[in-house]
Parts: C-alpha cells; structure tokens; sequence
C-alpha cells in the first residue's frame, strides 16, 4: 500500500470508520485530482459515512442534498423568499421608487433562500464536503442538471448574475443502484462499490463501534449476520442494522448468543415481516442452530 493512501486510511480509522485500501485509495484520488466520487453498493453498507467521516477528518462542513423523487432544481440550488419579498413591496407602498427600483430592492442576496448545491457553491471557510445521497432516487433531468453544477461548479441566477465557487467542494455520491445512473455522470466521477463485508472487516467494525462488547460475541454476531446473508431473503441486514444489534445485546448484558435470544432480537436485523418468517424457520428447523450458539 502507496503511503498516502495509508495516511487516507489512518486517517479515516482516526474516526472510527474501517476503510480497506480500495477504499482509502477512492477517497485519496478523490481529493488529490478533485472529482466527485460516486459510490454504490446495497444499502446499509457505509456509502454515506464515508462523506461523514471525510468532513469530520478534513474539518469541513458536511453539506448533504437528500435525494428522492420529484427533486428539481429550486429545491437544490435556491428559491426566493417570497412572503419577505412581499413584505417589503407592502412596506414600500407609497414610496416613489420606480418598477425597476422595487424590483432590484427585492432581489438581493437578503431574500435568497440558499438550497444545499448552491450553499456548497458559495461556502466562504474552505471547500466543504458536498453530499449528493441516494442520487439514483431523483429522476433523469435532476441527474442532468446536477451533471451540469457540478462540471463547472458555478450557476447564473438572472437577477444576481453567475456565481462561481471560490473552493471547490469534495463530493460524495452514494446510489443504492434503485436505477441505473447515466454514462455522463459516471464519467464525471471517480467509481467505488462497497459490498456487504466479509466476516474479518464485519468484525473489525463491530469492535471499533460497539463499546463493551465481549470478542466471542463480536465474533457470533459477524458470523450469525454473514450466514443470514446468503438467505437470499428481502432487506439483507448491512453494518447499520449489524450495529444496532450488536448495541441492543450489550445492553441485555448478554456475552454469547443462543436460540432463544437470536429469536427474541431477531427485529433489530430484520425489517421485513417475511424475512421473520423465513428466518424463524430456519432457526426452528435446525438450519440456523449452529451460527445462533
């Protein structure tokens, strides 16, 4: 491993977050060339701490644009404060300012709402860490016009003019793969996948997050959670739901698994009644039985 990438990694494990060194060297391109990197994978997997961590480690403002259907550019870029806008045309009755005057007096900066791409676009104290989650969730012509900002990182407000990013903002962009993303996007970005962990890093991430936990339950749980995954069931559990789990036996004091409690805790890693069923089954049929022991 490059030493800079080791420096990305003990940097990111500084924060508690568990980076292998496709992860660390994804974050370490991401910053030394200044593209956007888009990272996939199944939910739950650690996409978005990625951004978290970085602006935590970089003492930067995380700046996150949420995602989801029906986004369009006003609710990410700026909107203007109409009832203030208003307020002012009524406070102004009477007063001889011409239709050009009043018009300038309620399109300042003052009455500009700021949506997250143009908050990261005007960020005065150094590049912040821009957060695009789930992009897949918004449709084609968001996907376009976000395209179009973050190539040139400025944008034209008719009333202001263009405005231009003074720091360039780091992006993250985290996609649940709900919908394939276009070429152009892609190209735009540099490219990491996280796939659900394998039993060494799943276990890496159980000591390093969940305070008290014994090493043979750390050690159960990793392994319970990887063989549940290949159930092919309809929610796979990811890191997130293994750490609740993980918390929730710790605080029932509990130093071991068995049957019963994997039974009885069963909806801290399941969130499909389905699921329930089928996992219930195993377990009663024997099937289960060894990984819950």
């Amino acid at each position: 491993m490059r030493d800079e990438v080791r420096r990305i990694q003990a940097m990111l494990e500084r924060e508690a977050y568990v980076a292998d060194p496709a992860i660390a060297t994804s974050v370490h391109l991401a910053l030394a060339l200044e593209k956007p990197l888009l990272i996939e994978g199944p939910a739950g997997v650690g996409k978005t701490e990625i951004a978290k961590v970085l602006s935590r480690a970089l003492g930067a403002e995380l700046i996150r644009l949420q995602c989801y259907e029906g986004l369009d550019a006003s609710m990410a870029l700026y909107e203007w404060n109409y009832p203030k806008q208003m307020l002012r045309l009524k406070l102004e009755e009477g007063s001889p300012l011409s239709v050009a005057e009043r018009e300038a007096s309620i399109f300042g900066e003052e009455f500009l709402l700021r949506r997250p791409l143009l908050r990261a676009i005007t960020h005065e104290a150094g590049p912040p860490v821009l957060l695009v989650d789930e992009v897949d969730r918004a449709d084609e012509e968001f996907e376009a016009f976000l395209l179009e900002v973050l190539s040139d990182f400025q944008v034209t407000i008719p009333e202001l003019g263009t405005i231009r990013a003074k720091h360039r903002p780091r992006v993250v962009l985290t996609s649940n793969r709900s919908r394939e993303l276009s070429d152009a996007l892609r190209r735009r970005c540099l490219f990491l996948w996280i796939d659900y962990p394998s039993f060494e890093k799943e276990l890496r991430i159980v000591r390093t997050k969940v305070e008290g936990i014994g090493d043979r339950l750390a050690a159960e749980v990793a392994g319970f959670l990887r063989s549940l995954r290949g159930l092919r069931l309809n929610k796979v559990p990811g890191i997130s739901e293994t750490l609740d789990w993980a918390q929730a036996l710790v605080a029932l004091h509990a130093d071991r698994l068995d049957p019963e409690l994997v039974r009885d805790t069963l909806g801290c890693i399941l969130k499909d009644e389905a699921d329930l069923r089928r996992v219930g089954e195993e377990l009663d049929s024997g099937r289960l039985e060894a990984m819950a022991q």
